[in-house]
């Protein structure tokens, strides 16, 4: 982008700054490199990384799971949830998978595909949800969920973990 001054420029990485904040950017990258080239500069030798970090508030009262899950504007929540698995029964579901030790905090199974499909049908069917492929393929950057949910179905411990999805959801 061309700027006519250094402040333009300047208004325009603190808005951009703070959308990527607003969009909880700022908790999944490390360091953010902006080079700066100013007018009439003809040479850059060498470019210095810095790292801009800012310091929120603390929140007045710990949120619940459900208030973490969907974020300030009761929209997709930053980590990435979609509104069908933010729902107070989704997240009652959850909870119960991060006991069980299926599910890590970020909601990113620690399961084999097979069994993560498993998962999946099960915590879809309890919650009503018609696409479940497209949204939990979407939110475990997975492809093709249905077919290993198709190859669990004929496995032998897939069977046993069904017993156990059934007693855990029940």
């Amino acid at each position: 982008m061309n700027y006519n001054n250094d402040e333009d420029s300047l208004d325009e990485l603190n808005r951009l700054l703070e959308r990527l904040h607003q969009a909880g950017y700022d908790q999944q990258f490390s360091h953010l490199q902006i080079v700066y080239v100013s007018p009439g500069a003809q040479h850059v030798d060498k470019i210095e990384t810095q790292r801009i970090e800012a310091n929120p508030l603390p929140p007045a009262s710990p949120p619940t799971p459900l208030q973490k899950a969907r974020g300030k504007d009761n929209s997709e929540e930053a980590n990435g949830l979609p509104n069908e698995l933010a729902t107070e029964a989704a997240m009652e579901l959850w909870q119960k998978a991060q006991e069980a030790g299926y599910v890590d905090e970020h909601y990113q199974p620690k399961l084999s595909r097979t069994k993560a499909a498993l998962l999946a049908n099960a915590m879809a069917e309890r919650l009503g949800i018609r696409n479940k492929w497209k949204v939990f393929g979407t939110l475990w950057k997975r492809q093709k969920m249905y077919r290993d949910y198709y190859d669990a179905l004929n496995l032998q411990q897939s069977i046993e973990f069904q017993d156990c999805l059934k007693k855990l959801f029940d």
